[in-house]
């Protein structure tokens, strides 16, 4: 195997999401400069699940009218759309236009929809690409994807997004009428501190981000060491050449994978035929519910389930969740297992895990063990379950579809994206509108 290509293919799908996902990191330097302040997560919930028009379009055109779209075409345009956009928002995100007699952050707005048609486009494109390259090249590319969400929150680290300091604070002065006395009680207060460098520079860092995934996909296409580690037969627009050719090689394949039974006949006319219409559908609830959980549901609350404990805890358990995701995906390069049973007990495990966060959400400011060391420690580690086992899930299902071919990838990402929108209409009702869910103060956390 090439160690370009490997680090081609990371560089790649860390382009998948980077931009939506640097947005979110940097909401709390952001949302204090714009007149819709922290109503803007639910514009931006309502704005990414829009963009959904983006994947809908190419899935049907590979529904319909298989070969037609130029599937390369697609990602030079939405990759360099990304680098465009993100370049804009260091420009213009401050910028109000008046609207109905309200200033609305419109620049901010439309180019924020712009990157989420670019990252949702990016689940039915990048992956369906990735089959011009040897299955090994999947994991890598998978690993990319979790850095995508890592390296964001990594740079607003570095920024020092979100860092509070507790200083005391008068909270109320009592007279008393037989006495000249007075007393005063004190209380701590969160105070914000100034970031390291401004929201413009972490905007530039996106686009160059983007950039760099350009370059990468330029040269996935045209670097020749990368060319050596095709297999046998090219996809054109998701149609592959030589086809006798490569299913004889298919075959072969199959009769290699431990976990399919050599000569085995076609149980249905889903991608090679090895498994049963119920197992594809097993294989594609899974997928959809492990991406409602891990894209939209838990992240949606997670400041509910860790802040209560404090400041500490909920940034300890973004920075390890957000590690947690590509070392799954490093994992599963060495141990890509695709056992169904497997990744069924993997997929309870990671739920009872965001069971428990939910649960400490619900029960927001006081959940369990509020007043215990012991209670921040678990909530962390719950954390670093949930999303290493629910990442690992997802890349034994991506390494399950590549073996089913171009359409198989492209339904997955159709699918990531049918969950996300599922988790999206779930909870944003919930947080946003019934204010279901209560914050915990990250300095005073007043439970019995």
């Amino acid at each position: 195997m090439s160690l370009l290509t490997h680090l081609l293919a990371c560089l790649f799908g860390m382009g998948s999401w980077i931009s939506i996902n640097g947005l979110w990191v940097e909401l709390p330097l952001v949302v204090p400069q714009i007149p819709e302040g922290w109503y803007l997560p639910s514009y931006l919930s309502v704005l990414i699940q829009m963009a959904n028009v983006g994947p809908l379009f190419v899935t049907l055109m590979h529904r319909f009218r298989p070969g037609a779209l130029n599937e390369t075409a697609v990602i030079y345009a939405i990759v360099g759309l990304g680098t465009v956009a993100s370049f804009l928002l260091g420009f213009f995100w401050k910028e109000t236009v008046v609207v109905a007699g309200v200033p609305r952050s419109v620049a901010l707005l439309v180019l924020t929809f712009f990157l989420s048609v670019v990252d949702c486009t990016s689940s039915v494109t990048f992956l369906p690409f990735m089959m011009r390259l040897k299955p090994q090249y999947l994991t890598t590319y998978y690993i990319g994807e979790g850095v995508s969400g890592l390296l964001p929150a990594l740079v607003a680290l570095i920024q020092g997004v979100g860092v509070v300091h507790c200083i005391n604070s008068t909270q109320s002065l009592n007279h008393t009428p037989a006495s000249s006395n007075s007393s005063a009680t004190y209380d701590l207060q969160a105070q914000y501190q100034p970031a390291n460098f401004s929201a413009e520079v972490f905007f530039f860092f996106l686009s160059a981000m983007m950039l760099v995934c350009l370059v990468a996909f330029l040269l996935l296409n045209y670097h020749p060491s990368v060319a050596r580690e095709q297999p046998n037969g090219r996809y054109t627009n998701g149609v592959k050449e030589n086809s006798q050719r490569n299913r004889k090689q298919g075959e072969q394949t199959a009769m290699m994978d431990p976990y399919r039974p050599a000569n085995q006949k076609c149980r249905s006319s889903f991608g090679t035929g090895s498994y049963s219409w119920m197992q594809v559908f097993y294989i594609f609830v899974i997928l959809a519910w492990v991406n409602a959980l891990t894209n939209v549901v838990l992240p949606s609350v997670q400041s509910y389930s860790c802040m209560p404990y404090g400041n500490n805890a909920y940034h300890l358990s973004a920075a390890l969740a957000a590690v947690s995701n590509p070392l799954a995906c490093f994992i599963a390069m060495f141990y890509p297992l695709r056992s169904l049973l497997l990744m069924g007990a993997l997929t309870a495990s990671g739920t009872a895990a965001g069971a428990y966060i939910m649960s400490m959400a619900v029960l927001s400011p006081c959940p369990l063990l509020v007043n215990e060391a012991s209670g921040g420690a678990i909530i962390v580690l719950v954390w670093i379950l949930f999303v290493l086992t629910l990442s690992y899930v997802k890349v034994i299902i991506g390494v399950i579809l590549r073996d089913e071919g171009h359409s198989a990838l492209v339904w997955c990402g159709a699918v990531v994206q049918l969950g996300s929108l599922l988790g999206a209409v779930t909870m944003f009702p919930l947080v946003s509108v019934y204010s279901y869910f209560l914050s915990g103060d990250p300095c005073n956390t007043k439970c019995p």
